[in-house]
């Protein structure tokens, strides 16, 4: 949780040039995407740091903290003059000798680190891996009520929306995954990977080198993925594999006829896939914010307009100074969250006035109180306002 309200954002989209779709591979209901770079980004590098006590307390505000599940961060290491980075290798940050044994804990232990993103000198960043945008996300209006109306309670008034908490499960906990990921080799210059449950889009993640993801493929174990795609897995039946057909593309007679053949097959899917299957991730434009410059790279998080009944995704970008994405990490909303923040993007664009609000939602004021109740949201109003709402709303 953060106590933080979120500085400007400006617009921002994702820009995946120079990254090229190879064909999906499907486990069971999990379809995943390749993405290859056929030249590596070589001046930025990342590396992984693993944790031995995963549940941690960030302070990221005066008398605000965000606790979470985080079993390891990411390191990123950056050149001024473009020449080629070293990434360096894993490491366990733990107590005692270096190379010291990782067994699970007991019981469970609490870091506290500094910041979720901290530089440590001139070309180093230590950040949190999708804890920049989920942090985003929990800070989305927390200081609460600008305005003192008479509907909201004292405790919305001094105290905002602290705490606010969202569940979410380890990637491990997604059927199907930990399979899929272990199957399927890696492709000559792959730099990330889409991820489909039941064919709903689960989450992005792109690096810039070859290496780096090599290394951090089975970190997507360790990221968090929310109820809707565990919901997902855990009932989808197998998807389908597209396989191409051939007989379409009309009589082959030679090696360089099957050449070019296959070639515009894995265009027409890489165009299929990246305006139909990804077209709610990359179509979509973004509120950014930066969080760190790291010469003509900046890591920014970003989050979405809050469709309701649409798909929704926030997530942390590092790009260049042309905008183009070197590393990627998302996470997908799921409906209560997308409509929790809605209705706080409408209150707050209203002064967070209820009767203002309402009317823009073509709502009644009662309707609009059981909806904010519905969310969680309903402590925020003062209890004999709230018990009225309820009333009338029945009636």
């Amino acid at each position: 949780m953060s106590a933080a309200l979120p500085a400007a954002r400006s617009a921002f989209r994702l820009d995946l040039t120079g990254l090229d779709t190879r064909p999906a591979q499907v486990w069971g209901g999990v379809r995943l995407v390749p993405l290859v770079r056929p030249e590596p980004i070589a001046d930025l590098r990342l590396h992984q740091e693993l944790y031995e006590d995963e549940y941690a307390a960030v302070p990221v505000g005066r008398r605000a903290a965000y606790h979470s599940y985080i079993p390891h961060g990411f390191v990123a290491d950056w050149t001024r003059d473009g020449t080629p980075a070293a990434a360096y290798g894993t490491r366990l940050d733990a107590p005692g000798a270096p190379g010291a044994s990782a067994a699970p804990p007991d019981r469970v232990r609490v870091r506290v680190p500094r910041r979720l993103a901290k530089r440590e000198g001139r070309t180093r960043l230590r950040f949190l891996p999708l804890h920049l945008a989920l942090d985003g996300y929990l800070a989305l209006h927390f200081g609460g009520p600008t305005v003192t109306w008479e509907q909201w309670s004292e405790r919305a008034l001094r105290r905002g929306l602290s705490p606010r908490a969202e569940e979410a499960y380890a990637g491990g906990q997604v059927r199907g995954l930990a399979d899929a990921l272990r199957v399927f080799e890696l492709h000559p210059g792959q730099c990330g990977l889409v991820v489909y449950v039941a064919d709903a889009l689960a989450a992005a993640f792109v690096v810039p080198h070859p290496d780096d993801y090599r290394a951090l493929h089975r970190t997507l174990l360790l990221d968090l993925y929310g109820e809707l795609i565990h919901h997902y897995a855990l009932l989808s039946a197998a998807v389908p594999d597209f396989r191409a057909d051939l007989r379409t593309e009309g009589p082959i007679t030679s090696t360089a006829d099957l050449r070019a053949a296959v070639g515009r097959q894995e265009r027409a899917w890489a165009a299929f896939h990246d305006g139909t299957m990804a077209g709610g991730l990359l179509d979509t434009v973004y509120r950014a914010r930066t969080v760190r410059r790291l010469d003509r790279f900046t890591l920014a998080r970003f989050l979405p307009d809050f469709r309701p009944r649409e798909e929704n995704h926030i997530g942390e970008a590092i790009t260049d100074e042309l905008g183009r994405v070197a590393y990627l990490k998302t996470f997908r909303l799921s409906e209560p969250q997308v409509r929790r923040g809605y209705l706080l993007d409408r209150l707050a664009a209203h002064d967070w006035h209820l009767p203002a609000t309402a009317a823009a939602l073509n709502l009644t004021e009662p309707q609009l109180a059981v909806r904010l109740e519905g969310a969680g949201f309903g402590e925020l109003l003062r209890k004999d306002v709230l018990d009225h709402y309820r009333r009338a709303a029945r009636g």
